[in-house]
């Protein structure tokens, strides 16, 4: 199976490494991945930011690069998202239509398209996964709180599935870490209030590590550990889900 890997910009600037453990990871699971060397951006910062209309030729290249591929996996609720619900503004051509139809959030392709059962990794340490917004409640990896119906979470059983891994509970286990793009630049103090609180519910169930599925998220309750030398650090699902320590 051909996939094609889009990195975030974050992620490409900040997190390569991220990046490169999504490539080991679809490659042990028998996908052949490649680097579409024409992609940049999905658009999401400016259009979030609002200036849409100057994100417009940003999206447009996206699909013009992805347009010949069955599976674009991102390492990324919040670019997936951006690019399944919010290209509406876009001509909806053949190719746009069939980039945003082909568009899976990493978790969501290991679970909906590869439908993995097995994880060849290791992992001995007690966990928090924080279950970010757009990946929630966009692209519902999980079942969030304020819904009825049965339980479930597929960034959660995927997780499982590492050896010796201990997952905690949490007391809010999908609140919001405060980031929101410019959110934490335009409210900056609501936002390190919010992250806090996520910190502390962690902290309180004796997470040792805080793993999710957008490094946007994790970059927030980082730089709030960093600063607090809290005795926690943050790694990104697809760096556990491919064996690192």
């Amino acid at each position: 199976m051909e996939v094609a890997l889009f990195v975030p910009c974050y992620i490409d600037q900040f997190y390569p490494g991220v990046a490169m453990a999504t490539l080991e990871l679809l490659e042990k699971l028998g996908c052949r991945v490649v680097y579409p060397l024409d992609q940049t951006c999905c658009g999401q910062p400016m259009a979030n930011a609002g200036y849409e209309p100057y994100s417009l030729e940003t999206m447009r290249l996206f699909a013009r690069t992805f347009a010949a591929y069955e599976y674009i996996v991102i390492p990324s609720g919040s670019c997936a998202l951006h690019v399944k619900a919010h290209y509406e503004p876009l001509e909806q051509t053949e190719d746009v239509r069939r980039v945003r139809a082909n568009t899976y959030e990493l978790c969501q392709f290991l679970t909906d398209v590869l439908q993995v059962q097995e994880i060849d990794a290791t992992f001995p340490h007690r966990v928090g996964l924080h279950a970010s917004c757009h990946g929630l409640r966009g692209l519902r990896l999980g079942q969030s709180s304020e819904m009825n119906g049965p339980g479930y979470d597929k960034v959660r059983d995927l997780l499982e599935r590492v050896r010796e891994i201990a997952l905690i509970d949490l007391d809010r286990r999908d609140e919001c870490c405060g980031f929101g793009g410019t959110f934490a630049v335009t409210e900056e103090a609501v936002s390190v209030k919010m992250g806090r609180d996520r910190l502390q519910d962690h902290l309180k169930h004796g997470a040792e590590v805080i793993t999710g599925t957008d490094m946007s998220c994790l970059m927030q309750l980082d730089g709030l550990i960093r600063r607090e030398r809290l005795p926690m650090r943050v790694m990104h699902v697809a760096e556990i889900l491919n064996g690192g320590t």
